[in-house]
């Protein structure tokens, strides 16, 4: 499924779980592995997971507040994480106000579907 998103000539930089070393010669891409058991951070000065582990964070520390959720509903979960670490990128004064407009606004309902072809 991923796989489709991937450029063929994209970098996949992973830790070393073997399924990634698979994947990557099975899409034929270049793989650089950093092996964080060994304390590697970093790999010839560029290569790094430090981002997707802190984004990682960030999300297991969210949905712990839910206290478990259920498989069917993860989607949604997960959109409406995306669309809060979006907010954060804009300004105060502007979510306040796009948040007053979108009050005045009428009502509009939307579809998790929708909501996918919008992110």
């Amino acid at each position: 499924m991923i796989g489709e998103y991937i450029h063929p000539s994209a970098l996949l930089c992973t830790d070393t779980a073997t399924n990634y070393k698979k994947f990557a010669k099975l899409k034929g891409l270049q793989h650089e592995t950093i092996n964080e058991r060994q304390k590697q951070r970093v790999k010839k000065g560029i290569y790094h997971i430090q981002h997707v582990n802190n984004f990682h964070n960030r999300l297991k520390t969210w949905m712990e507040r839910f206290q478990g959720v259920a498989t069917k509903y993860l989607d949604n979960y997960l959109y409406w994480f995306r669309w809060l670490e979006l907010g954060k990128k804009i300004a105060f004064d502007e979510r306040v106000n796009q948040m007053l407009i979108s009050t005045c606004q009428k009502s509009n309902k939307i579809t998790v579907n929708q909501l996918r072809g919008i992110v």
